[in-house]
């Protein structure tokens, strides 16, 4: 299932992202350019705008929470698992990730991380550079209750970043 985020929805973009759905997202764009798009991609609309989607002529989610995590176990009961595997996307940009020798990427990494980490996956399109950082396993547990189909999961605030 391909998703399309609209303006409102950031943060549950990346969040989508992070645990596997192709998920695109669009900023100032009118309902329009919305539903255009996502006939074009053959994406579900993702919104919180109830005009947006009760318009004919596209397939749409009204997200009812403002809860981060209560969009998210919306999304994934609505849509089914994710696709992809976790952490395969890029969180910013939605392009596949591709994982990086540490020699290849070592001049761009401070040398505590260097030295703490072994894997880096790299996105060919934004250049953004990931590794297994402190925050990690907290996100693990996260897609894995996600995966399971827990409407338990919870996000650390420490890792409830802004878009």
């Amino acid at each position: 299932m391909r998703l399309l985020a609209d303006a409102m929805l950031g943060r549950l973009a990346k969040w989508l992202r992070i645990v596997g759905y192709d998920t695109a997202y669009v900023v100032d764009t009118d309902d329009f350019a919305v539903m255009r798009l996502a006939r074009t991609e053959g994406r579900l609309v993702l919104t919180r705008d109830r005009a947006l989607a009760r318009r004919r002529g596209v397939r749409a989610l009204l997200v009812e929470s403002e809860v981060l995590q209560d969009q998210l176990c919306q999304v994934c009961a609505a849509v089914g698992p994710p696709p992809d595997a976790a952490f395969s996307r890029c969180p910013v940009c939605n392009h596949s990730l591709v994982q990086a020798p540490a020699e290849l990427v070592a001049a761009r990494l401070p040398l505590y991380v260097q030295r703490a980490h072994e894997r880096f996956s790299l996105c060919a399109a934004c250049d953004q550079l990931y590794w297994p950082g402190s925050h990690w396993r907290r996100m693990q547990s996260l897609v894995a209750e996600l995966r399971n189909g827990a409407a338990s999961a919870t996000i650390s605030p420490d890792i409830q970043d802004s878009d």
